[in-house]
């Protein structure tokens, strides 16, 4: 009888549905409780993530660029504690923000952890064993910016008598066709005792006197309309890159270096000297000074390069990343052809002393090593090719002027123009290029 009643009372299958029910809905409640926990924890995590992207992003903005890394960190931490705080039932702690910089590129990393305060604790704990009240958050960004580096610009400028040439082929013309006596010269040459030349102008002026007499535009004049204008451009472009950049100007002939505007960061001081550039004035034709018999050997590339690279004119340069540690470019105008006395020459010697030849590339080799920049705007030298002295002088190795100063410049860093062009479009794309060139570097 006990048999029949047990056999009955299992299968008796009403109850099943209530029973099955009544086990399911408990890892139902587990799961739901587990799925809005972490879903809560998810929207936490974008959050926080977008919360570091800002505070990243708030240490390389371009005033940032200009703070101390620690005004940056500050900054950054302060920008992911503000939004963190909004967000309810979190723990979090300062974010660690660690920042490199490389010359004038700043590299910014924001990590944080932080937890989610969980609303099913005890639910999540019947999984671990224990209630797990937090679930943890973790993230990281990263954001890198560069600025434009500080930059000392210094203009070597040949001012010898080949740079009194005529700027435009009409002003080659008319200085030819008013210098018939002398067989037709297109230099405006610039002579303290030019009666001593004969020359045969009215008066007995020099031919710089008669070029402007004439309203001839020599490319001398256009170098120092150039520069002027590019102090102008130098001082817009610091203004605009948030950057200091400091002008020095020089001159150079046969010796040394001439000091037109000493390093300033004052653009319009160094644009009012620029007026102070003008070709050499040489005593007569063969003599440098009355008492200097030079046979004209006017252009001594060496000697200036070797004057430019002394520590107290071109001190050594820094990344840039301030104004106490600036890049240094020398920017070279020129018409590329040395002049000089001196007996060591790569070609046949004028009159046994006096060497032509294209400027020998050793110096600035000596000037790049020091991470100095070289830019070279070369003012093409004219062809003169019914002139004897350029035939004989000149021609063997014209070929060569434009290498070799391709050679001494920067990559990136050499334009040339020729007669009738503008050298102050020249020199300004230049000034662009070599500030272009300075980011791309760092």
């Amino acid at each position: 009888m006990l048999r029949a009643l047990a056999q009955r009372f299992f299968s008796n299958s009403r109850g099943n549905v209530a029973t099955i029910f009544a086990l399911s809905i408990i890892p139902v409640i587990f799961l739901t409780g587990m799925a809005l926990d972490f879903t809560s924890a998810t929207q936490k995590r974008i959050r926080l993530n977008a919360a570091a992207d800002a505070a990243a992003l708030a240490a390389v903005t371009p005033n940032m660029m200009t703070k101390t890394t620690s005004a940056a960190q500050t900054a950054a931490q302060n920008i992911f504690k503000a939004e963190a705080s909004t967000i309810a039932n979190l723990n979090y702690s300062a974010p660690t923000v660690t920042i490199t910089t490389t010359g004038t590129t700043r590299t910014v990393n924001v990590s944080y952890t932080a937890s989610s305060i969980n609303s099913f604790p005890n639910v999540l704990g019947l999984f671990s064993g224990s209630a797990s009240t937090t679930w943890p958050i973790s993230g990281a960004s990263t954001a890198t910016s560069s600025t434009s580096p500080n930059i000392n610009f210094y203009l070597l400028l040949d001012n010898s008598p080949s740079m009194a040439i005529a700027a435009t082929t009409a002003g080659v013309n008319t200085m030819v066709a008013n210098t018939s006596s002398q067989g037709g010269c297109a230099f405006a040459c610039h002579e303290a005792n030019p009666s001593a030349d004969g020359l045969g102008n009215p008066g007995g002026e020099d031919n710089y006197t008669l070029a402007a007499n004439l309203g001839v535009t020599t490319r001398i004049q256009n170098v120092a309309t150039a520069v002027s204008s590019l102090a102008t451009t130098a001082s817009n472009a610091a203004a605009a890159n948030n950057a200091t950049y400091k002008m020095a100007i020089y001159t150079f002939n046969q010796s040394g270096i001439n000091t037109i505007q000493s390093l300033t960061s004052n653009m319009t001081t160094a644009g009012n000297a620029a007026s102070n550039i003008d070709v050499v004035e040489v005593y007569q034709q063969s003599y440098f000074t009355k008492t200097n018999n030079n046979d004209d050997s006017d252009t001594d590339f060496d000697t200036a390069m070797s004057a430019m690279n002394s520590t107290s004119i071109m001190p050594n340069p820094g990344t840039g990343s301030s104004s106490s540690t600036p890049q240094g470019v020398l920017m070279i105008v020129t018409d590329g052809v040395d002049d000089k006395q001196n007996t060591t020459c790569t070609q046949p010697l004028v009159d046994s002393t006096r060497c032509q030849e294209p400027f020998n590339t050793t110096w600035c080799t000596t000037v790049k090593n020091r991470g100095i920049r070289i830019a070279i705007l070369y003012t093409v030298y004219l062809p003169l090719p019914t002139n004897s002295w350029y035939n004989s002088y000149i021609a063997p190795f014209s070929s060569q002027i434009s290498t070799n100063l391709q050679s001494c410049a920067s990559t990136g860093l050499f334009f040339s123009v020729t007669t009738d062009g503008d050298i102050t479009s020249a020199l300004q794309a230049l000034f662009s290029q070599a500030i272009y060139a300075a980011r791309l570097t760092q």
